[in-house]
């Protein structure tokens, strides 16, 4: 059976996709692709049978291309849609190792500012003094920027995101956990901070090669220049183990170039400037892993996260 896609609805008219997806939905259907609709205010709300109920029986596999949802809201979205005869060619697991940042940080760790990470739950008292301090000490001298599993508030920068010392950083944490509120994702992440330059690449891997490489949607105007650690982070997405991924890339103001943030391309933005085909090309043509897909180890507890891990391959 041939690949589809699923998009979530527009909320107001629920039998047309989101028009924030409709130049993506208009490619698929230009290539003559299958396509069905998903509601994603149930999904967010934990109704996950009710989100899938305009997916046709036995649909067959499918990729996601939708607004973000939490680790265990698309947990649920695989479960109700196996009961459909849907399957998502994104498994559960692979989405949370491309999505959080602890299931990518090992992989990608040569080519990443060196990052902290410790689980926390939303209204949970952020770590200070003593325990703070030993979280961040191994990160060097350069200041700290502060974030969850997913998000930061860079748009806060001095208030909630940048620290440039020991003596900052027990303030931002506080009061970065205190604006993310409900929304704190998975846990803490403190990484060195790096000074960079230029604009944000943004590449879209799937199964394990990139099919595309572009500015990134927060400045789509931007000039995009082939990055020298192409090869390194191929290997890095490939021993990932996901399908579908995107890394943002920037220079770094030595010259090097650094991956910021890695995705699960099922939920991240396509840029504006960009023809939408190339993506449903790549989509719709996708039969099977690339060469060789790994998967290492996953997730961080309390331990800083920089310091090695053995790979181990399955």
């Amino acid at each position: 059976m041939t690949v589809g896609l699923l998009f979530c609805a527009d909320p107001l008219r629920p039998r047309r996709v989101d028009p924030h997806f409709e130049p993506e939905a208009r490619a698929v259907r230009d290539r003559g692709g299958r396509l069905a609709l998903i509601d994603h205010d149930a999904l967010a709300a934990d109704r996950a049978e009710e989100a899938v109920a305009r997916v046709p029986e036995g649909f067959g596999p499918v990729w996601y291309r939708g607004w973000m949802l939490r680790s265990r809201q698309y947990a649920a979205l695989e479960e109700a849609l196996r009961a459909r005869g849907c399957r998502l060619l994104t498994d559960a697991g692979g989405y949370r190792r491309a999505h959080e940042l602890p299931g990518w940080l090992r992989c990608f760790r040569e080519l990443t500012p060196c990052t902290a990470v410790v689980p926390m739950a939303p209204g949970e008292r952020a770590p200070r003094g003593r325990r703070l301090a030993r979280l961040a000490g191994g990160l060097g001298e350069t200041g700290f920027v502060v974030k969850d599993y997913v998000k930061s508030r860079k748009h806060e920068w001095a208030e909630a995101c940048y620290a440039p010392d020991l003596e900052a950083l027990e303030r931002v944490v506080a009061r970065f956990v205190e604006l993310q509120g409900e929304d704190l994702t998975g846990g803490l992440a403190i990484r060195r901070f790096e000074r960079f330059t230029g604009a944000q690449l943004r590449v879209w891997w799937v199964d394990g090669e990139a099919v595309f490489a572009g500015p990134h949607p927060d400045s789509p105007d931007g000039a995009a220049e082939r990055p020298e650690a192409m090869d390194e982070v191929r290997e890095a997405v490939q021993n990932l183990g996901a399908r579908f991924v995107t890394t943002d890339l920037v220079r770094r103001a030595d010259g090097a170039w650094r991956v910021i943030e890695v995705g699960d391309g099922q939920v991240s933005d396509w840029p504006s400037t960009a023809d939408p085909g190339v993506l449903a090309d790549a989509l719709l043509t996708a039969k099977g892993y690339g060469q060789r897909i790994h998967r290492l180890g996953l997730f961080v507890e309390d331990e800083p996260a920089w310091e090695p891990a053995p790979a181990s391959a399955e």
